[in-house]
Parts: structure tokens; C-alpha cells; sequence
């Protein structure tokens, strides 16, 4: 069903606008890494745009904010239309083009139920829900940007992989090309959407899904290992604390769940130290370290390691679920069996 209007938005994006002609589908987030818990309920789809080279300028100091420009006579001359007044490449005039073309595409699906949900404030995604009954089937579109020059100097310390996926694995992922998503920066002095935030679900797809030391972790006739069993069951827990207490949690996000993985397998990254049998054994020890990072608000992006995603002045959100995972921690979980 999301592939059936999805395809159809694809193609009238594409012929709609020149500027959108070259657009890309790609799966991104848990469906697609095959972690998905619960119903298959979400999806994110990024529609990804080529762009040959372009000038990142920081916005912040997180390192993950970016101001762009086109250096001197782009090759994608159709984008110079959502360029502000600076010069800058306008993640918010591209989104709001795109919304408007899948507004009215939309319109014109008679065999299923689509809307587009309203705009989001900071959210870089056009969302829509599909009618599928007995539920709904929400549908995240990200605007994507995949530049094909090296990464920028913040990431040179990130993705510390080389003990568990080895170095090669490394230098093949940074050959990569760079993915921006249309983000706007809640710290910019004035508000101008205009900045694009890296992106590395491409990368984290790859990782989640050859997750072994060895090569044949997980495939058919190889051993198997519960990494995949453990970032499942957390991203349970913190799901389900989520929906009882929507307002205190609503900063946390199962990306905070997905970067504590990426860092336990650097920290434990042998496939022994994950046998499937001792799930239990390996889920504590995944969550001591998750406990660890909230206790300390401190939990560097995988990628970017100066960039902090549990900032100090969210303590009162980390110190939060830090109570409420001790609860279910010191009761056997109450809220697996509810």
C-alpha cells in the first residue's frame, strides 16, 4: 500500500517540477533495518536529490548544521530558484514546493485514503496518513540531499568502528556520499530555515544490517547473535514509557536508542560478547550503558562526536526516563507483560 503511493508521488514530483526531476526514493529508519517493533504502522522515506558539490558552512557549534551554497556555476541550475536572499540553499522553499506538489498529487488518489498531515514546526518531514482500516499507516517524507564530495572535519573522529567492523568497512562508509535532510536548527539566533542537518541512515541501514564482527553473523547457516533482539527490546521500552508519558519524554526519541547501540557494539564489539543465548545478560548490559549516558547527559552522536544529543538543558528529561527504566528495571519490567 505505502509503495503503491509513494510510486505514484515519485512520478508526479518528477514531472511536475524540473527541479525534483531527478528524485530518488530511499527507505530509511527501523522498517527498512528491519527492526521495526509493533505493527508496521511508520515508515520514512527519503526522497534523496543529486547534487554535485556544495559549500557546507556550520551553523552552530554541534558540527551537524549546515548552511549551504552552490560553488561557482552549478550544474543544477534548477535549484537556484529556492536560493534566500544570502545566497543560501532554503531547505524551508524546497519543502514548502515539494508539500505543495504532493498536496495536489494527493488529490488525485481515488483507491486510497491519503492526506497530508499539517505541517509540523522543525520537523523535516511531509507526512502522510493512509486509511487502512482497522488502522492508520503514517508515511514520513523526508527531503534528501546526496552531495558527492567528502564528509565535513566533524565527523573525522566519529564512526569508530574499526575494532568491530573492522578498518576497511570504515573507509568504504566514508566513501559515501554525504546526506543532508532539509533540519531546521532550533539554536540559530534567527529563524530562517535555511539549515540542512547531516544525515547517515544510509550508513546506519548498512551497519544494522551486516551488524557481525564476522561476516556471516546472522545469515542463514552462520551463528546468530542478539544485538538486533537487544536494540529491539529497548527501543520497546522506551516506546512504550513514551506513550504513558508523552509530555515529559517527548525530547527522547528512538534515535537516542539507535546511537547508545552503535556505541555498545564499539564498546562489546566481538560477536561472543553477543551470543544469542544470553539476550538477557547483553540487553543489561546495553541498558547499564544507556542508564549511564542519561545519568551523565551525555551521549555523543555516533557520527559527530562533539554533538551532544542529550544536552544538559534536557537534564530533567534524561533524569526523567532514568527514573522510570530504574522502576521497570527493579520490578522485572511491568511494562513488557501490560
Amino acid at each position: 500500500l505505502v509503495n503503491r503511493v509513494v510510486s505514484r508521488l515519485i512520478q508526479a514530483i518528477r514531472s511536475t517540477d524540473g527541479s525534483f526531476s531527478s528524485i530518488e526514493r530511499l527507505g530509511a529508519g527501523s522498517y527498512y533495518e528491519h527492526v521495526k517493533i509493533s505493527g508496521p504502522n511508520e515508515f520514512d522515506i527519503m526522497l534523496v536529490i543529486p547534487v554535485a558539490r556544495l559549500q557546507l558552512d556550520t551553523s552552530d557549534d554541534t558540527g551537524a548544521y549546515y548552511y549551504l551554497t552552490f560553488k561557482r556555476n552549478p550544474k543544477e541550475k534548477y535549484l537556484l530558484k529556492f536560493l534566500d536572499e544570502d545566497g543560501k540553499l532554503s531547505a524551508f522553499k524546497m519543502l514548502e514546493a515539494l508539500r505543495e506538489i504532493i498536496k495536489r498529487e494527493v488529490k488525485n488518489i481515488k483507491d486510497v485514503e491519503v492526506t497530508v498531515k499539517r505541517k509540523k514546526a522543525a520537523s523535516p518531514a511531509i507526512t502522510l496518513q493512509i486509511k487502512n482500516p482497522p488502522a492508520e499507516i503514517s508515511v514520513d517524507i523526508i527531503l534528501t540531499l546526496e552531495v558527492q564530495q567528502s564528509w565535513p572535519p566533524s565527523t573525522q573522529d566519529g564512526l569508530k568502528i574499526e575494532q568491530w567492523l573492522g578498518r576497511k568497512v570504515r573507509a568504504d562508509f566514508r566513501n559515501k556520499p554525504l546526506y543532508l535532510v532539509a533540519k531546521q536548527n532550533k539554536r540559530e539566533k534567527v529563524i530562517r530555515g535555511n539549515t540542512w542537518r547531516l544525515s547517515f541512515s544510509h550508513i546506519e541501514k548498512a551497519i544494522i544490517i551486516n551488524h557481525g564482527s564476522s561476516k556471516t553473523c546472522c545469515e542463514a547457516d552462520g551463528p546468530k547473535c542478539c544485538r538486533k533482539g537487544c536494540l529491539k527490546l529497548l527501543k520497546y521500552l522506551v516506546e512504550q514509557l513514551k506513550k504513558k508519558h508523552t509530555k515529559e519524554l517527548e525530547k527522547i526519541s528512538s534515535y537516542h536508542v539507535k546511537t547508545t547501540f552503535f556505541h555498545s557494539c564499539v564498546t562489546w564489539p566481538n560477536d561472543t560478547d553477543w551470543h544469542l543465548e544470553d539476550l538477557d545478560h547483553c540487553f543489561q548490559k546495553y541498558l547499564g550503558y544507556f542508564q549511564c549516558c542519561l545519568q551523565k547527559c551525555q551521549l555523543p552522536h555516533f557520527f559527530i562526536p562533539q554533538y551532544n544529543l542529550l544536552s544538559l538543558e534536557d537534564k530533567a528529561t534524561s533524569n526523567f526516563l532514568l527514573r522510570q527504566i530504574n522502576y521497570e528495571l527493579n520490578n522485572g519490567f511491568p511494562i513488557f507483560w501490560e
